[in-house]
């Protein structure tokens, strides 16, 4: 039924009852009616068929104005509807329709000036998930809570029964028991996440926010009862024995959840041996487990500054998963044979169990082989440690050479003191040994995701789609206005292309805006099934292999080579199921992803806020990042980003021309342009709303010339 009628709708341009659909299919039963009717609701549930006002149906790709998705507000009120496989459009707050931030709508579109807008119809779903906020009594004595999310604009008063422990200024974590109507809804606390004093709140408030929980939850408590604090002899049975062999981890100085080990030989043909020994957490979590259930929910380790909200229990993750220095570990090993060009020309997958030698530091490690600062306790592992980055700068070259995309973006790291108020935002180092890990963790996943792709079975690939030729020609658009010229076919769509264009802006003086922005142009990575490669890599085949105590797709992938590789299991039986499941998988961890960073953002955004409420008045030189018609974002050194809002520009009246990528004063011609370093103060800054505010103080011509506002 569901075909007829789609095939059906599909020649019709106008809409129809369900009575005329039946004649028009020559249905004649009661019951095919029936059918009929249960066919079109679910197509209206779907969001392929739209039911109009007057009772009557229409296939949604037929009504070229009409458009479905979700709306994302910003907070000044205006907003976008996100859509699956074309550019948002933008809705003003005039055109909500009493829509709220993360609503399902459906629009309708009409131009307005050089782009599109549309004007919210119909609300098809509310969400009203993850609501997190604090605890509000009125003078009569109810309670409500005002939500950490100022976007959804609706009241929520909280039942007398879910409130006997809460106090003024609770933040809780809530959900909706009853609809009063679109703006005003009943809701019960679920679980009080602290005090907004007591430290931590903050944070954990923001984790809520997007799914991330930090409680396991019973059943996994008692499943942790079974698990070991150490290795048996048992356990070892299968496994090649790699204790004899120099292995050793090399991580952040507070890293305690360490999933790779490495190693390293030189053959006597002139080739490398590098070995990547992960941490095999398969052998603990198992399938059909509530373990292997809430790893599943979680998908991911979320980083929040100093915050760790572990995928896995810390019996796990800080226990008998993590390879720690000098203890037996169970690991899956990727031994590679990489010849002086970088390729690989041998490898091995296989069980293993290891004896790490030392557990390094990236700071260390990075004396060593730059400085040649050699630490206390490291002087037998320093040739080993040389050597690994002559095999480093061998990768490197290689990837370069096929068009890896090395963006090089600035991070900022987020310093708290022991009540968990930010006190610094330092960038985050980045040096030699960070990049000699990234590359033999490539180099493994390549290795594996090759290896089960030329098997031709169902695996999980990590894969980066080819970027909207459309988002790269704006991005082109914007460089050109910008005045500079690029060489080459900057249009084709190869890694190749995109690292040219990079190469050829390095020496500008928005560079790393431009980088940023490129990045932006491009497509998100994420988790599939089937493999397109990796874009952003130059990679045919890839996957993540190397961290499977914080991200749950690692933990699928040495499910899948334990049952292809060592089991043998390639049953058909096998093969459907995966080929079923692993689709939900990808996507569920897609999905978990996308709430860490959003997570981590938010963190980063508030703490910054943070910092800045101590430094309110203090001045700062920096650089114009974005503009828009409200103002502009100034980022300073450490990455704090604040805006300057056009109200605040003094001698002039501004106007922003999107054309120029400019603030131009309408008397002086004065232009404020992306790139340019300005000198800044910082007026306001708000923890609650992560907001950091700027009045500029002066500001450098592009000759190098100091002006001062008046």
């Amino acid at each position: 039924m569901r075909e007829k009628v789609l095939n059906l709708l599909k020649n019709i341009h106008e809409a129809k009852e369900v009575i005329e659909i039946n004649d028009l299919l020559g249905l004649k039963t009661s019951d095919e009616l029936r059918e009929l009717q249960e066919t079109l609701n679910q197509l209206v549930e779907e969001y392929i068929v739209f039911y109009t006002k007057k009772g009557k149906y229409i296939l949604l790709d037929n009504c070229p104005g009409l458009k479905i998705g979700r709306l994302s507000v910003n907070k000044k009120g205006f907003g976008f509807v996100i859509l699956d496989k074309e550019d948002d459009i933008y809705v003003d707050a005039k055109n909500m329709n009493n829509a709220i931030h993360d609503d399902v709508v459906l629009v309708e579109v009409f131009p307005s000036g050089v782009r599109k807008e549309a004007k919210v119809i119909k609300i098809l779903k509310r969400e009203l998930q993850n609501l997190v906020g604090e605890v509000k009594f009125d003078d009569k004595g109810r309670a409500f809570v005002k939500l950490d999310d100022d976007k959804k604009d609706i009241i929520i008063e909280l039942t007398e029964d879910s409130i006997k422990d809460c106090v003024e200024g609770h933040k809780v974590f809530v959900k909706v028991v009853k609809e009063v109507n679109k703006h005003k809804y009943i809701g019960e606390v679920v679980k009080i996440i602290g005090h907004i004093n007591d430290p931590g709140t903050d944070i954990l408030s923001i984790a809520y926010k997007h799914g991330i929980y930090e409680d396991f939850g019973e059943e996994v408590e008692n499943e942790l009862v079974d698990i070991p604090n150490e290795v048996s002899e048992k356990e070892l049975v299968g496994r090649r024995d790699l204790t004899n062999e120099v292995i050793f981890t090399i991580d952040g100085d507070d890293t305690k959840d360490i999933d790779d080990a490495i190693s390293i030989k030189k053959l006597d043909n002139g080739n490398y041996e590098l070995g990547v020994h992960i941490a095999d957490v398969s052998n603990y979590v198992k399938e059909n487990t509530a373990l292997g259930d809430a790893a599943y929910e979680r998908g991911t380790s979320s980083y929040l500054a100093d915050t760790v909200i572990p995928m896995l229990p810390h019996k796990l993750s800080n226990g008998i998963c993590s390879l720690n220095e000098d203890v037996v570990r169970l690991t899956m090993s990727c031994v590679m044979e990489i010849d002086n060009k970088g390729k690989i020309v041998d490898y091995d997958i296989f069980p293993s169990y290891i004896k790490s030698r030392k557990k390094m530091t990236y700071k260390k490690v990075n004396d060593i082989i730059l400085r040649d600062i050699v630490a206390l306790g490291y002087e037998p592992f320093v040739e080993d440690l040389k050597l690994m980055n002559e095999l480093h700068k061998i990768l490197r070259k290689e990837k370069n050479g096929r068009g890896y995309i090395n963006f090089d973006l600035d991070e900022a790291k987020v310093v708290q003191d022991e009540n968990g108020k930010a006190i610094d935002i330092v960038k985050r180092i980045r040096e030699e040994g960070e990049m000699l890990i990234e590359d033999f963790m490539i180099a493994a996943n390549e290795t594996v995701a090759s290896h089960i792709y030329n098997m031709d079975l169902p695996f999980i690939y990590r894969v980066h789609d080819l970027p909207k030729p459309e988002k790269i020609d704006e991005f082109m658009t914007l460089v050109k206005i910008l005045g500079y010229k690029l060489n080459g076919n900057i249009h084709e769509l190869t890694p190749k292309a995109m690292q040219n264009i990079l190469d050829q802006l390095k020496d500008k003086k928005e560079f790393e805006i431009l980088s940023s922005l490129l990045l932006r142009s491009m497509r998100k990575a994420e988790y599939s099934k089937e493999n397109i490669g990796h874009f952003g890599l130059a990679s045919r085949a890839y996957t993540h292999f190397t961290s499977p105590i914080r991200r749950f797709p690692d933990l699928v992938v040495h499910r899948l080579l334990k049952k292809y590789l060592i089991e043998n299991d390639m049953s058909m039986t096998t093969i459907q199921t995966l080929e079923n499941n692993l689709v939900d998988i990808a996507q569920h961890s897609s999905e978990r992803e996308v709430a860490s960073v959003d997570a981590e953002r938010d963190v980063l955004d508030m703490k910054m806020a943070e910092y800045m409420e101590d430094h309110i008045g203090e001045e700062y030189d920096g650089i114009i990042t974005t503009i828009t018609n409200f103002g502009f974002f100034v980022e300073l050194p450490n990455l704090v980003e604040g805006l300057v809002h056009v109200q605040t520009l003094k001698g002039d009246y501004f106007t922003y021309v999107p054309e120029l990528l400019a603030m131009i004063g309408k008397s002086t011609k004065k232009t404020y342009r992306l790139g340019d370093k300005v000198k800044v103060k910082c007026v306001a800054a708000s923890k609650e709303t992560s907001m950091v505010d700027f009045e500029l103080v002066k500001v450098d011509d592009n000759n190098g010339n100091t002006e001062q506002e008046s």
